[in-house]
């Protein structure tokens, strides 16, 4: 019998100003998280203000990438200085995804929307170029990541706080700045 393998995270981006939408497929990891961070910090800095996650075909997040995203939750969550206004929708998430994003108490964070159709979907959708990050970015993203989920919901120290001492140190012996 052979074991049933998830398929790997593919990231697809759409845009029509002021609209940003990323389709997630597969499943996503601290492997992808790095580039989901950086692709949604770049469309911010081009002044896109509405950002629609498809999550239809997206079969599993990790706890990395479920940090991430929520990173970007909480800051569109939170008022900003420059008192623009920001969104954050999760298209057609799977009742696994929502499950995860319960569980880690930060599904408040995000507006769920139900559809057929996501907002962008005429415009023409790329392939995101996956970046190459170095190890200690990779290990410094995935503890960020949890420290957030731990910040958010206390209820998450359990579950993180051995994971987070670990690239702590980790990124200490590498001679690496926290």
């Amino acid at each position: 019998m052979k074991a049933m393998t998830m398929p790997v995270g593919q990231m697809l981006v759409s845009v029509r100003a002021p609209c940003a939408c990323v389709k997630i497929a597969g499943r996503v990891t601290f492997t992808s998280s790095l580039d989901f961070k950086a692709l949604l910090n770049e469309l911010l800095r081009q002044g896109f203000t509405r950002f629609v996650i498809d999550l239809s075909e997206c079969v599993l997040m990790d706890s990395t990438f479920l940090g991430v995203l929520a990173s970007f939750g909480l800051k569109f969550h939170t008022p900003q200085p420059d008192l623009m206004q920001r969104s954050l929708d999760l298209f057609n998430p799977s009742e696994r995804v929502m499950e995860l994003l319960d569980t880690l108490g930060v599904l408040e964070l995000f507006h769920v929307v139900r559809g057929e159709t996501a907002p962008t979907q005429d415009a023409e959708a790329r392939a995101l170029t996956p970046t190459n990050p170095t190890r200690d970015e990779v290990k410094r993203n995935c503890l960020e990541a949890h420290e957030l989920l731990m910040a958010v919901n206390p209820a998450n120290i359990a579950r993180f706080k051995d994971v987070a001492a670990f690239l702590t140190e980790d990124l200490k012996k590498n001679n690496t700045p926290v």
